[in-house]
Parts: C-alpha cells; structure tokens; sequence
C-alpha cells in the first residue's frame, strides 16, 4: 500500500506553483513541484536545469514530466531539501525505478549536470532495490506469499543493517524471518520439507497460561531443525546465520515485544513501523513488492539474464537442466568454495610455520600472534561501524577466515622463497611488520570481495559507494597502497584456489593503486622517486630505454618489501663483474636478490629499490594502454600523434610526477592529449575528450569534475590544465612545435596479463579464434555438453589422432621451437622474434599461433582438394568424353 503524501510543512512550499516568479516556468512543471512540495529554491534550481538540457533532451512518452522529475531529484539532493519520498517521486512521473536512474545518467550524458552527491544517491538506490528484487524473488519461490513476513524482513533489515544493500547478510536475515514465520504457520500451509523439519515444540499453539503471562516473555527459541533446513536449501552457513539471529534478530524481536510470542505480529502494525522507516529514508517503498507495482517491476530488455545449464552426469544419461543461477546463489557458491578451500587452514600458524618462525634470527611468532590479534579487534570495530553495530560477530567470521587464508598464502610464499633461495632463515621478511599487515590485508580484501561481490553490480562494475569495498581495508588498518601493492602479484602466485573473479579483482585493486590510491600526499613512493632523483639522471624510476622490453614478473614480495638493492656500478676494484646478458635482453635482466638474511655484500652502494622499478614499469604500460583506447575513439585519423602525446606522458610520470599527488592518471592522460593537440593545431575540445573518456570502463566521473588545483581547492578538469598543468609544462609542450622536437619515447611492450590462468585460450589476433591447451581429463561422448562436443567436433576430419596430439603439445608447451617438430623432424628449429615466457606471462608476436592455424588449414584445404579431385575423376569416369 503506498504511504500518503506528506507536506514538508514550509509555507515556501505550499507557496510554491503559485508564486509570481514561477511565471516564466511551464505550467505542468510548475504542477509537479507543487504535487511533490518542494521549495522555490529547489524549483528554480530544477528549472534551471532543465532549461540547460532542454536543447538535446528527447521526450519520454511524449512528455517533458519524466525529465522534469530528473531534474527535481537533482536539485532536491544537490540543495538537501528533499520533501518527497523516492516512490512518489516515480509514481508522479511514470516511470520504473531503473528507468528513472538511467534517464538521470543520460541526462548527465548531455549537460554534465550530476554532482557526485546525485551519484551517490543514485547509485545507492539502485543497488539497494536490486538486492531487494533478488530477495523478494527468492522469498517469492520459498513459501506463500505472507504480507507480514515481508514487511517483518524489511524491519528487521532496516534495524540491523545501516548498509541494506549487502545482499547476503540481508539474506541471512530473510531465513531468520522465514524461521520466525514458518514455525508458526499451520502445518497445513507447510510443504513437506518444513513440515517435518518444523519440531513440535515450536508448532504447538500457544497455552492460555502463556497468553495470561505476557508480562514476562520468555526469550525467542531458535529452531535449530528448521533453521538448518533453510541453510541447506539456500547453501548458506548455518553458523553465520545462527550469528545473526543471536546478534541481531533476537534484538529486533525484543524491540517489537515479539519475543517468545506464538503469533504472527499483526500486518497493521508491521507497516505502521515500516511507514516511519520509509519516509526517514526517503527511498522507495519496498512493501510495493507485494502488490506488483510498476514502479518496482524491472525493466524487460534489463531483467537479468541466466542460462540454465546443463548439469554433468557420470551415467550416461540426458543432460539435465540444474535452477538457473541467480544472484543470491551465486553468492552463496562463491562463499562455500572459499570456506571450502579453507577446511583444512587453521587461524594459528601452522607446524610447517612454526618451523619457519623458529628458523630466524629473531622469532618473530609472539609478535605475529600479538599484530594479528590487535588488527583483529581494530576490523571488528570498523566493520561493525559500516555494516551495522549488531553485526560484529560477522566480522569475527569474517575475519577469522581472512587469518585463515593469511596463514596458508604465508606458507606457500616461504615455501617457494625457500626453493628459490636455498635458505631456511628469512628473519627480515618475518620480522617485517608492514609485509605481515599486507599479507593479511590481502586476504581480508578476498574474503570481502567475495562475500560483498556477491551482490548485484551497477552496469558491470563493483559500485564504489559499497562501504567495504576497496580500499576500506587499507583505511582500516592504516596502510600505505604502495606497500599493499607489493604482496598482489605474489599473493596471487601463493594461493592457486583462487577463483578467477577473485583474480581478476586484486588485478583492479593493483589498477586503482597505480592510478591514484598510492599518489596520495603521504605515500612512501614520494620518498622513494626523491631518493631515486638524487642518484642522479642514471638512476631513474624506470629508464625509457626499456619501455619496449618484456615486463618479467619474476619478483616476489621478499624482493619487494625488503625492497633488494642492486650494487653500485663501481665495483670494488678485487671484484670482478658478472658476464653481461645478451644486450637485447641486458635493461631487462635484474641482479639475483640476495639471500633474506645477508647484509648487503661490503664495497656496494645502495640503489633503487625493485619496488620502484616494478611499479613504474607496471604504471607505463596501464597509462599507454589507456591512452591508446581513449586516443583510438578521438584520433584515429591522426595517427601521428599517438607516439607524442605519450612521450608528453611519459616525461610528466617520470620528471614531473608531483602533479600525480591527490590527482588521478587520467588526468594528466587527458590533459596530454589536449596540449598536443593544441600545438598541433588539431581541432579537438576539451569537452569532446570528456565525453569520449565516459565511455572508457572503470571510469569515474569525479575524475574530470573533481581535480585539485591547489591545496584544498577543487574544481574541473578544464581549470586544472589551464592553472596547473600547462603552466608546470609549458615549456616541453611547445617543444612539439618546433623544427626540432624532442626524442619520441619507447613504445611500452604489453604483456599478457600475469593474473591469467596458465591454460587461459590463447586469442589469435584480429579474429574470435581462440586455441585452448588440451586437457588430460578427456570427457566421453556421453558425458560432453552440447557446447563442448561443439568444440571437439571442429577439426575431428582433418587427420589422424596423434596429429591433433602434436598440435595440442605445441599449444600447450612453454617451449615453443616444438612447432618444428610436426613436420617429422627431431631436431626443433629455434623460431625468431618469439616471446613468450614460461610462465605464460608475455603475449607471443602471433606467427607461432598463426603457424598453429596454417597447419591445421592447411589439411584442411588438401583434404578438400583431395575431395574435389576424387569427384572429379569419378564424375569423368562416369561421362567419358566422346
């Protein structure tokens, strides 16, 4: 039932539609603000609004009302006036709730009129109804439909949780409803499955003596029978879920004096108490749910999208179709394989550790034990703030399986340390406070991400305004992201269960700290690029001579933390040098790191770390990747310019990288871009940049609207280049004008990315060919999918089995010469230009994919003209020339 509108009760709003300086406005606009209350101010602002983007808006419906609705939003939240709830701002203008958000980010599109507290707001909303739709969806399936126990769920989330777009902890609240709810519906109305999981005492009706006693209730008994069946069902912890109840739910239940009640609560006042709820929040009214409501209802061609896929069987049998997976199951699987991967780790240190730890010089077990003790409190503390004061226990679970994975990656990193080294004692890693509080950074980050990454994503990205996501951990423990940076990559290595996504998000963890996080004012890399400075111009954070090398992702987080330093080009004059690589491999090979609890060998000048080599190295390929994405949806009829404006880049990352402080890399990327299009007299405007770069991914908005200028002074991109920017490198920008322009740096070579599965397909260029290794657990025919007995089917005619096998070697094989070796010959031939590293880190230059593809081709087309010649011979042989 929809709330009835209120009046803010300000004369300025009741005086609104009728005002003598509303005259020059539209009638019908001046309707609807009158209809939802705002003030003049927020009319003439919403007016004036419309008024800018009245030229390129289109009518909705053949009506201005929905964009009028649009631009009231905007300057109720911009101007903090909102005197409407945000259902009856939909049900005045016709719209859906998604359709509303994406006619204000359109708008955006047009005038750049949506401030980042709009965002914020929109943002929120619409990830807090797409949690609510999949848990309406699911409530929906799980029993009839019962007024009360939904609008009890919206309570009890709106009491627990302050971050109500968390799906799975709203989730967990749901199946305590369902608890609540289910063990006092008649049994009747019980499918089987609860029926019997429902125990007698809780389905036994209340007693006269217990109604008379109302004035001590007993406290709320959990059924632990039926509780565990909804877990099961749902593939959700029944511990987590037990945590719940106790922590939160009981409280909620004590707050409504429905403890030890036998009753439904009345449905009158369950959506009294939700009426306050809804209108203190001024958000959509989710009670709407139940009555299918336009407002709520998704959008058709948005509405999610699952397939059903096939289940594996074993027997032989028909494939069959497996529940589609939806977002709360997708969730709970990514959850139970974390747990799962888990089983055996423990949150103390290991026996394998303990043996580590006794190796040092110093032991550093009592202080390990002591940091991750006093780190655990500290995260409590702070997840209980976001998420919700009752929900502290969760963030025990949740933390203990972060130590839990800590303990484990830890393990595994010395282990291979060890293998490298051939040394047992590693007293300066494990002594390292900054490496343990990164390592268990690192592992909280993925236990977060996997439990908040369950929830519905806004246009296919993680929403930033979630309060646990990246980098709230580094706020929590106080960590530099320069020094989370380093423990990425070999985290990674470390832990082989990681699942893809999680892979794939500690990668764009490792993006947002390259591109601004690690810039902030009092981060470490200041002092390391100060210190490199002073070496002088032959010590450089990464010489552009080797931009157009391979990237080697042989280091490791010892390498990194301890950050290793290289000896001084001035040798002692007894030592002699090592023989020098091969000059096309010579700037990218580093001195072997030296054994963790050794001093520097004496005679030698300490230099640069690899910790600010590496993270240069990582910076100039992202920063040239973007700019050539950006550069290819402006420029392309300019080719020319590409090697100059990163050449401007690159010299400003490397010589003038104070302008990175607080500030953001695509900044200074579009401000290049611009200046160089300026001296060289290309047509190209700073708006047109904008607009282009929205449509980059992982974009941000505040990333052109919010740039600082000076110390605590903000304003947009334009200004930024005008007062900041040009003024810095005006003098290297209209070097590009002259007859003699300075030397064009490198090229930096892209690798494939490290975070890859090694059996990833390999993608042949400039087509949708991919190449896949083949895998030793071969699927019968009864067992293949349609879509993998597809993939075998492709080239089952072209020859015999142990061809195939070749190819599949070749593919497969880290040591590519074995192309050679499919023509029968024993002795593989080396291939030229070929780079492509063991570990499947470097993209090969394609000819050996190529060559992969022209063998097969190639028997192919013999096959055919083999074919074609048959028929027509037999076809002669059957009309023979008179």
């Amino acid at each position: 039932m929809p709330p009835r509108k209120r009046s803010s009760g300000t004369g300025s709003s009741r005086r609104g539609a009728s005002s003598p300086e509303h005259t020059e406005k539209d009638s019908d606009f001046v309707t609807l603000c009158k209809e939802l209350f705002v003030t003049n101010t927020v009319c003439n602002r919403a007016w004036a609004i419309w008024t800018s983007a009245a030229i390129s808006a289109e009518k909705i419906n053949n009506s201005n009302r929905p964009l009028w609705g649009v631009c009231v939003f905007i300057s109720a939240v911009d101007l903090e006036e909102i005197s409407f709830t945000f259902t009856q701002l939909l049900k005045a203008v016709g719209l859906r709730l998604k359709q509303f958000c994406d006619l204000v980010r359109k708008l955006d599109e047009n005038v750049d009129t949506i401030s980042s507290e709009v965002n914020s707001t929109v943002m929120k909303l619409e990830k807090k109804y797409d949690v609510s739709l999949a848990l309406y969806q699911r409530f929906g399936k799980r029993q009839e439909l019962l007024r009360s126990s939904w609008i009890m769920f919206l309570l009890a989330k709106g009491s627990a949780l302050q971050m109500e777009d968390d799906l799975v902890i709203s989730f967990q609240i749901l199946l305590c409803v369902l608890e609540f709810c289910t063990k006092r519906c008649p049994s009747t109305l019980l499918q089987p499955l609860y029926k019997s999981a429902v125990s007698a005492t809780a389905q036994s009706p209340p007693t006269r003596t217990s109604r008379r006693n109302k004035a001590k209730p007993r406290p709320p008994e959990m059924d632990v029978q039926l509780l565990e069946t909804l877990c099961k069902e749902s593939d959700c912890s029944m511990d987590e879920v037990k945590n719940v109840y106790q922590s939160s739910f009981c409280a909620f239940l004590d707050s409504l004096s429905l403890s030890g009640s036998q009753e439904f609560p009345a449905v009158e006042t369950l959506s009294k108490k939700y009426d306050e709820l809804y209108h203190k929040n001024k958000d959509f009214d989710a009670r709407l749910f139940l009555d299918d409501d336009e407002t709520l209802c998704p959008v058709k061609e948005e509405a999610t999208k699952v397939e059903m896929m096939p289940k594996k069987n074993q027997s032989g049998e028909e494939n069959v179709l497996v529940p589609p997976q939806t977002p709360i199951r997708a969730a709970m699987n990514s959850i139970q394989q974390l747990r799962g991967g888990l089983t055996s780790a423990s949150d103390q240190p290991s026996g394998n550790l303990i043996v580590y730890f006794k190796n040092c010089t110093v032991d550093p077990s009592e202080e390990i034990t002591k940091r991750v003790g006093q780190l655990g409190q500290i995260f409590c503390q702070k997840f209980a703030e976001a998420v919700g004061q009752r929900c502290e226990g969760l963030g025990k679970t949740r933390f203990t399986l972060g130590v839990q994975l800590h303990y484990k990656v830890m393990e595994s990193m010395l282990k291979s340390e060890e293998k490298r080294l051939s040394v047992q004692n590693f007293s300066k890693l494990l002594n390292n406070a900054t490496f343990h509080t990164s390592l268990l950074a690192s592992a909280l980050e993925v236990v977060l991400a996997t439990y908040v990454g369950g929830s519905l994503k806004n246009g296919g990205s993680e929403s930033p305004e979630t309060d646990l996501c990246f980098p709230w951990i580094l706020d929590v423990f106080q960590l530099h992201a320069f020094d989370f940076y380093k423990v990425i990559e070999s985290f990674i290595k470390a832990e082989p269960t990681l699942k893809h996504d999680m892979i794939e998000h500690l990668g764009r963890c490792e993006h947002q700290i390259m591109e601004s996080i690690a810039w902030k004012a009092d981060s470490p890399l200041f002092e390391l690029l100060r210190q490199s400075r002073e070496e002088g111009p032959g010590e450089q954070a990464e010489p552009p001579a080797t931009l157009n090398q391979p990237l080697q992702h042989n280091h490791t987080a010892a390498d990194l933390y301890l950050s290793p330093l290289r000896p001084s080009r001035q040798l002692p004059a007894a030592a002699a040098p090592p023989a020098a690589p091969p000059a096309a491999a010579a700037a990218e090979v580093d001195p072997p790191a030296m054994p963790l609890s050794q001093p520097p060998a004496p005679g030698t000048k300490q230099h640069r770390s690899n910790s600010l080599s590496l993270f240069y190295k990582k910076l100039y390929r992202m920063a040239y990747l973007r700019l050539k994405m950006l550069f290819s949806h402006l420029l392309n009829s300019h080719t020319e310019l590409e090697p100059i404006i990163w050449t401007l880049l690159q010299h400003t990352l490397q010589n003038e990288y104070e302008l990175m402080k607080d500030r953001h890399l695509d900044q200074l990327m579009m401000s290049a871009m611009y200046a160089i299009c300026k001296v060289k007299n290309v047509d190209l405007r700073f708006k047109t940049i904008v607009t282009a770069y929205k449509e980059l991914p992982n974009t941000n908005q505040e990333t052109f609207k919010r740039v600082l200028i000076r110390e605590g002074q903000y304003d947009s991109i334009i200004v930024f280049y005008n007062l900041v920017f040009m003024q810095k490198l005006k003098t290297n920008i209209l070097q590009y004008s002259s007859p003699r322009p300075p030397p064009l740096s490198p090229i930096p070579h892209i690798p494939r990315s490290p975070y890859k599965y090694p059996s990833s397909p390999l993608r042949v260029p400039g087509g949708n060919v991919y190449i896949s290794p083949l895998k030793s657990n071969r699927l019968t025919q009864a067992a293949m999918t349609p879509r993998s007995r597809f993939l075998v089917s492709i080239g089952e005619s072209f020859g015999t089995s142990d061809k195939f096998q070749k190819i599949n070697q070749m593919v497969s094989s880290t040591d590519w010469s074995l192309k050679r070796r499919l023509d029968g010959d024993a002795t593989p031939k080396p291939l030229k230009k070929l780079r492509f590293d063991v570990d499947g880190q470097d993209e090969a230059d394609g000819r050996c994919v190529f060559s992969v593809l022209f063998y097969i081709f190639n028997m192919s087309s013999t096959r055919s003209r083999m074919q074609e010649q048959k028929l027509k011979e037999e076809a002669e042989k059957d009309n023979p020339e008179p």
